[in-house]
Parts: C-alpha cells; sequence; structure tokens
C-alpha cells in the first residue's frame, strides 16, 4: 500500500513508471472513485512519456489517442460507458491487440470487453487529501513495471 501525501508523490510514481521499458507494451487499469486522482496520474504519467501539449480527460470521448516516444498511447475513460456494441463500434478490440500503452479508467464499466491488466491501481482519497494507492501487478509486465 502506497501513501501519496501530495501531487508531488503522484508524479514521481509516474515517471518511475515511465522509466520502466515495459510501460511502451502494457495495459494499466485504474479504480476509484471521482477525484481519487485518476486522470491527474494519467497526465503526469504522459507527461513523463514526453507527450506535449493539452492532456485531456476522454470522459466523452472515451479514448483520447497520444505518441508517445515511438509507440502509441490510449486514455481511455469508461465512465459514461454503457453499452457493449461501443466497444466493437469504436474499434477498441482493434487497439487492444496493437503494440502500445493502453490506461483505462473505470475499467468495470467495460467488463467481460477488457483484456487482463498488466498493472492496476486502486486510489483511494483520504479525508486529510492524501491518496491510499494500492497497487497490484498482474503479468510479468506488470511486475517488471514494479520493479
Amino acid at each position: 500500500m502506497l501513501q501519496w501525501s501530495a501531487e508531488a508523490d503522484t508524479a514521481r510514481f509516474a515517471q518511475r513508471l515511465a522509466s520502466r521499458p515495459a510501460v511502451t507494451d502494457a495495459f494499466i487499469e485504474l479504480h476509484g472513485d471521482l477525484g481519487a486522482g485518476k486522470t491527474t496520474f494519467v497526465r503526469h504519467l504522459l507527461r513523463a512519456l514526453g507527450v506535449p501539449g493539452r492532456i485531456k480527460s476522454p470522459t466523452y470521448t472515451l479514448v483520447e489517442p497520444h505518441e508517445g516516444p515511438g509507440f502509441p498511447i490510449w486514455h481511455f475513460d469508461f465512465y459514461r460507458f454503457d453499452d457493449p456494441r461501443e466497444w466493437e463500434d469504436a474499434g477498441f478490440r482493434d487497439i487492444f491487440q496493437q503494440r502500445g500503452l493502453k490506461v483505462a479508467e473505470w475499467p468495470a464499466r467495460a467488463a467481460g470487453l477488457l483484456p487482463p491488466p498488466d498493472l492496476s491501481l486502486h486510489l483511494e482519497l483520504q479525508p486529510d487529501g492524501t491518496r491510499r494507492v494500492r497497487v497490484q501487478a498482474h503479468s510479468a509486465t506488470g511486475q517488471e513495471l514494479l520493479a
């Protein structure tokens, strides 16, 4: 269990993940209530990977594509996802079969459609404003990310 006392802790963890070669072809799930810091974590991760420009939440578009240093990145937000047909219509199955980093907020809303994650982060906002973070590796890639 990690404790992030400030946004700088989030940024340090994101920088650590970004420095791992396995990040170029990983699937990371982010769990937590609204305001837990999921999108903030993604912004820090993408900045650490060198993604320029505005990094916005894909709450209404479901996915925002980005270009990492030599690999594609897809940031998913399934908060408003309510129809499994959207999955096929949007071509998400094809995206998950491609090489690249995939990061998904609210993955439970696409349960049964997503492949198993390599890494999952469960963020919980505490009354004092800190975040308690449970990190789980689910694959060799996930273990490499945490090494």
